[in-house]
C-alpha cells in the first residue's frame, strides 16, 4: 500500500518526512487554505512524487506552478473539467480527480473523467475542499464501478487504523492504490508528526 502525505509546509519538516520514503508528498497551492504552500520545495529523493494540490485554478496557474516546482503530479480538489484534466495530462503531469463522499455518492460522475486522468482521489465532503479531519462512509465504495486506482483520503489516522486494514482486504479495496493522509498526523497545521507517521507506515505496509 502506497502513502501520500499531504500538506507540506516547512522546509525542515518536509524533509524530515522525505527521510520516511512516503511515495508521494502534496503541496497545497490554495491561497484560501491553511497549508497554502507559498515557498521553495527542497530537494526530494528522486522516487518521492511532488503532488500539487489545486481547487479551481486556472490551467495556467497550473502549468506555472508545476514548472516552478517541477512536480511530477496535480491534484484537482475543485469542480475541474475534463478538458483541464486533459490539458494537464498533456503536460506530461499525473492527474488525480478529487471527489468528495459522505454517505453516498453518483458513480457515473465519474464516467467523463475515465480517459484524462490517472487516479481518482476519494476525500470526505466537509466544510473545506480537504483537511476536513474525519472519513466518509468507506461502504459506498462498494458501488465503485470503475477499474482505475483510487486514493483514499479523508480523516486517515492511527486511530483509524484497524477499520482501515478491515477496508484493505474487502473486494472494494482492490483499487486502493494509496492513503492520502493529513491532518491527523499534525501537531500544528502543516506541521506532521514525524513519529506518528512511522508508525502508521510501519503498519500499512507489513
Amino acid at each position: 500500500m502506497k502513502l501520500k502525505v499531504c500538506g507540506m509546509k516547512t522546509k525542515d519538516n518536509i524533509l524530515n518526512v522525505a527521510k520516511l520514503n512516503p511515495d508521494f508528498m502534496g503541496f497545497i497551492f490554495y491561497k484560501n487554505s491553511p497549508r497554502y504552500f507559498n515557498s521553495v520545495i527542497p530537494e526530494l529523493p528522486e522516487h518521492i512524487k511532488k503532488i500539487g494540490v489545486f481547487v479551481d485554478a486556472t490551467y495556467d496557474y497550473i502549468k506555472g506552478i508545476v514548472q516552478k516546482h517541477q512536480l511530477h503530479g496535480v491534484q484537482l480538489h475543485g469542480n475541474e473539467s475534463p478538458e483541464l484534466c486533459k490539458q494537464l495530462q498533456d503536460l506530461n503531469c499525473t492527474v488525480i480527480k478529487v471527489f468528495s463522499i459522505k454517505d453516498s455518492f453518483d458513480f457515473n460522475t465519474l464516467e467523463p473523467y475515465e480517459d484524462v486522468c490517472d487516479f481518482y482521489l476519494f476525500d470526505t465532503k466537509g466544510k473545506h475542499p480537504g483537511g476536513n479531519g474525519f472519513t466518509f462512509d468507506w461502504t459506498v465504495l462498494k458501488n465503485y464501478s470503475s477499474i482505475k486506482p483510487f486514493f483514499l483520503s479523508g480523516g486517515i489516522g492511527l486511530n483509524e487504523l484497524n477499520k482501515l486494514l478491515s477496508f484493505l482486504k474487502r473486494p472494494e479495496a482492490v483499487f486502493c492504490h494509496s492513503l492520502d493522509v493529513n491532518s491527523k498526523f499534525e501537531t500544528n497545521l502543516g506541521l506532521k508528526n514525524i513519529e506518528k507517521l512511522k508508525e502508521f507506515k510501519s503498519l500499512i505496509q507489513t
